[in-house]
This record gives structure tokens, C-alpha cells and sequence, in this order.
């Protein structure tokens, strides 16, 4: 739960009500409105009971595959069924899971994980040498390379290296090699994983999925964290919209909901049954414009939307202030996150002739929207307004979250993304190298491609830091994301929800991670 004093329950007119709703869709019900029965608490941690949560988006290409998650609801399911390695904690710091220790050796040329002692899988069967192996071969099938693969195209070979350790033989030194196996991507699976029987060592196990709708898991017996999970049995609901997700929270069909909208957090605070849980983080919700199609191919129109743009006022507007402005750079928790380039603030008249220079002074565009995440939408809305001072029009073409993450997804010309925390060389590796499995903007420019690759092998942190800083300023003078902030995360539970904590991850409701939560009587 939030860590912050909550403020005296106070009373919310119906007007007040009324209007907010209206503000964000007009469609929300009042079924949960007024305070009626006192609120339960949640007292201290207990065993045992069902804890409902409705994640947003989803849709028709759900999956339970562990290592190509991609939507709200994948994320959410690969977290409570599998574990990685290592994996980061709500400080956004790396801590052991299916191994106690991940080593560097021969000058980061090779890592040594050593399993946990006792770890099983839901199954029964304890984790092996051989399972962890094989998971990492599935990961990087040169045939069916998946989500993680990317990062990992560094390692040569991984083998078995005593009765519970594996190495890592990597092709060039890699300072940072424990982060990338810390990735949910990279959640260890028995050697022979079927996804049809999905089997991982999390803290719950299979018991049901309907995709586009729910999946049910029960309570993993076997799980390695004392007295963990409490709940018996987790079920994830999809909603593609907002206000079914709001609802549903306010009239009890849920327990718990990730992402509120943002101009909803001071409504759903008035009321005594809910708790919000409000986590600063380093996500981020970009506009994405691919640099090899035209207009956008021409650097000046990228650097004229990016001037367009004026992140206070979206801040203010879309986050209802919930968040910081950001500079069309991701990682800001990185050590190396490039804070000496100027502000980039919003500046219609420079805008306008670079769009002259470019010889597109009248410039239409469309841009591809979906709510894949809280804001995205209404970002957009506001970006098309500040547009058409600078003499560009932009129309809105909404989409719903499973034909935005169709086969389509990576060919979007103009359109949105959501990421989650994640430190710079990593996220090059997942969405700005031309390997990269989601590079949203066919970002290639050869200076920035060899300065990463230069900087994933630099063991001297010192030469490495420097490597990263041009990069980055490479990115900010002409890569094809415009990022104008840092979201908060914003969830909410039902009073008698205890164990979720703030988490520095932007992964929603304790980083998803409900083995720590319990329903209170």
C-alpha cells in the first residue's frame, strides 16, 4: 500500500462526481458512489482467499509464453507464473530469484549462475542445470529467436557447469549481463516447457486462461518465499477501456486495478473503500515515427513534432500533473542518464521552419492511437491540438489494443508505445539497435549503432558512461521518439488489500507481483 499518510475520508458530491467522469468519458457507473458499508481493512497478512485484478488491454493475442510477452496482461501473467534468474525489486535494484548469485568471470566474458537450493516448479520437480539451459537455447532459437534475445546476442554458448550451475560463454566482455537476465523475459522453464501446460517456478500455477479475458491461477505449493504467496487463488481480468476498469473497482467486481486514470486519482481518493498507489517511476509513453518513411525521414519534421510538443502542458493535462517531463531520452534511473542537454521546450515558430526548411509548411499526418496504457489517448488528443498552431494537422485513427499490437504494430508510421523502467544499454538492445525486436522507429543511424555496441562491451565504467553520453545525444538530436514524460504509476485496491508497496519498475500494482498481497477479512 502507499506508504503516505491518507488523508480523513471526506464525502464526494454526486455533481463533482458526475463532472470528473465526464471529463474522461462520460460512461463510467456509480454503482461503488457514496460510502455506504464501513471499509474493510486489511489488517495484517493472512492466508488463504481469491484476489480479483483487472489489468488494462490485452485482447486477441494474449499468450502465456513466458518469453514474448507484450501487452498489460501478458506482463502480469509471466510475472505470477515464472521467474527469471535475477529479477528487480520495487528499489529498482537487482536481487536474486531462481539463482542466489549470477558472477562475472574472465574479465566479463563468462557468468557463472548458481540455482537455488531446493527451488521447484510447480510440478514438483526441482530446477536443474539442464532446464535452465534449455531455457536459454529457447530464448535465443536462431529459428524462433524471442523477446529477450536481442540483449543476449552476445552469448556463444550455455552450458552446464555443476550440479547447480550454469555458464554463460559470451563472444565479447559484458559488463551489464546480469541485468539483462534479470529481465521477466527471461523466466527459467523446465527443459521440456510446453506452453499449452505452462510450468515455471512463480508463486502461482496454471489452472485456467481465456485469451482476450482472464486467466485463473491457484496457489503454487511449492514456492521458495516463506509464506508466500497468501492468496490462494489469483484471477486476471482484461479491460480495454478505462472506465469498464474503474468501474468494476468501484463496484467490487475487482479487488484491485492497475493504472487509473489520471484525472480520476483525487475522486477515487475520496472514497474510504479504496486505496491509491501512487509509484514514481521511469516509463515512459513515447510517440514513435518511423525514420525511413516519409515525412519522417527528413530529420528536421521529427525535430519539428518534438518542438511541437509542449510537455508542461501535457503533464498537466494528460497526467493531471502525475509525473516530470521528460526529454525524448528514456533511463532517467540509470546512472548514465544524460542530464546536460538543454530542455526541450516547446517552440512553435522554430517548428514552423524547420517545417518550411523541410518544404512541408502545411504538413498532414495520421497518427495511431490506443489505450495501451492510461494517457495514451489523451495524449494524443492533446499533441493534435498544440500541432495546429504550428500548421500541422494531425488525425487520430484509434485502434484497439489487439489490432495496435497485431502484425501491424511494428509497421505503424506515426503512433504510441509504452515502456517500462529499464536502464539505457537494455532498452537500446530492446528498441533502438536495428536488431532490436521492437524497434518502433527503424532507428539505424550507424554512428549511434556503433557506439552501443562499442559501450555493451566496455568493461571501464568510466569510458563506458562516456560511450553512452554521445549516444544519447545522438538520440536527443535526431532518433524517432518523442518522449514528453515520466508517467507516476497510479493503481488502486480495495481497502482490505494489503502487501502491494510503491515500485520503481513502472510495472503497475507492486511491479504485478502478488504473491506479496492479501485480502483482509
Amino acid at each position: 500500500m502507499n506508504s503516505q499518510p491518507r488523508p480523513a475520508p471526506r464525502m464526494l458530491s454526486r455533481r463533482r462526481m458526475l463532472g470528473t467522469l465526464a471529463g474522461l468519458s462520460g460512461a463510467v457507473l456509480l454503482a461503488g458512489c457514496g460510502t455506504g458499508a464501513a471499509a474493510r481493512e486489511a489488517g495484517a497478512p493472512r492466508r488463504g482467499g481469491v484476489l480479483r485484478v483487472g489489468v488494462t488491454g490485452g485482447g486477441s493475442s494474449d499468450t502465456l509464453d513466458p518469453h514474448t510477452p507484450a501487452t498489460n496482461p501478458d506482463i502480469a501473467r509471466t510475472l505470477n507464473l515464472y521467474e527469471p534468474l535475477l529479477h528487480w525489486d520495487e528499489n529498482y535494484t537487482i536481487k536474486p530469484a531462481v539463482a542466489e548469485s549470477v558472477t562475472p568471470a574472465d574479465g566479463g566474458r563468462t557468468w557463472v549462475a548458481t540455482i537455488r537450493r531446493g527451488i521447484r516448479f510447480h510440478d514438483g520437480r526441482p530446477v536443474t542445470p539442464d532446464d535452465v539451459v534449455a531455457t536459454f537455447r529457447r530464448i535465443l532459437d536462431p529459428a524462433d529467436p524471442k523477446s529477450g534475445a536481442s540483449s543476449l546476442t552476445m552469448v556463444r554458448d550455455v552450458t552446464v557447469a555443476g550440479d547447480r550451475q550454469v555458464r554463460f560463454t559470451l563472444s565479447e566482455p559484458s559488463p551489464i549481463f546480469d541485468q539483462y537476465v534479470a529481465e521477466y523475459t527471461s523466466g527459467i522453464v523446465p527443459a521440456d516447457f510446453d506452453v499449452e501446460r505452462p510450468i515455471g517456478t512463480g508463486a502461482f500455477r496454471f489452472d485456467s486462461f481465456t485469451v482476450g479475458q482472464q486467466s485463473v491461477f491457484l496457489r503454487n505449493e511449492y514456492y521458495w518465499r516463506p509464506d508466500e504467496p497468501h492468496v490462494d487463488r489469483l484471477e486476471l481480468i482484461n479491460f480495454a477501456e478505462d472506465d469498464a476498469r474503474v468501474n468494476a473497482l468501484l463496484s467490487a467486481q475487482v479487488d484491485a486495478i492497475d493504472q487509473v486514470p489520471l484525472a480520476l486519482t483525487g475522486v477515487m481518493e475520496a472514497y474510504d473503500t479504496v486505496r491509491v498507489l501512487t509509484s514514481p517511476t521511469a516509463s515512459w509513453l513515447p510517440f514513435t515515427m518511423r525514420v525511413d518513411v516519409a515525412p519522417f525521414d527528413d530529420v528536421r519534421v521529427r525535430q519539428a513534432l518534438r518542438l511541437i510538443a509542449g510537455r508542461a502542458e501535457m503533464v498537466n493535462q494528460v497526467l493531471s500533473g502525475q509525473g516530470v517531463t521528460a526529454n525524448d531520452l528514456y533511463s532517467r534511473f540509470d546512472r548514465d542518464y544524460l542530464r546536460s542537454v538543454p530542455n526541450r521546450e516547446q517552440d512553435l515558430e522554430r517548428a514552423r521552419d524547420l517545417l518550411a526548411a523541410a518544404g512541408k509548411p502545411r504538413l498532414s499526418l495520421e497518427l495511431v492511437t490506443s489505450p495501451i496504457q492510461a494517457g495514451t489517448v489523451e495524449a494524443a488528443q492533446v499533441l493534435a491540438t498544440q500541432a495546429r498552431d504550428a500548421g500541422v494537422e494531425i488525425g487520430l485513427r484509434r485502434v484497439d489494443t489487439s489490432t495496435f499490437f497485431s502484425d501491424q504494430y511494428l509497421s505503424w508510421e506515426f503512433a504510441q508505445s509504452f515502456w517500462n523502467t529499464r536502464n539505457y544499454l537494455p532498452q537500446a538492445a530492446s528498441s533502438s539497435m536495428p536488431e532490436a525486436p521492437f524497434n518502433e522507429t527503424h532507428w539505424t543511424d550507424p554512428e549511434y549503432v556503433a557506439l552501443i555496441r562499442r559501450a555493451r562491451s566496455e568493461m571501464d565504467a568510466t569510458r563506458r558512461t562516456a560511450m553512452v553520453a554521445q549516444a544519447q545525444r545522438i538520440e536527443y538530436e535526431r532518433g524517432g521518439y518523442l518522449i514528453w514524460s515520466f508517467p507516476d504509476r497510479v493503481d488502486a485496491t480495495q481497502s482490505y488489500v494489503g502487501g502491494l508497496v510503491p515500485n520503481r519498475t513502472g510495472l503497475s500494482l507492486s511491479g504485478y507481483e502478488f504473491r506479496k498481497a492479501w485480502v483482509g477479512q
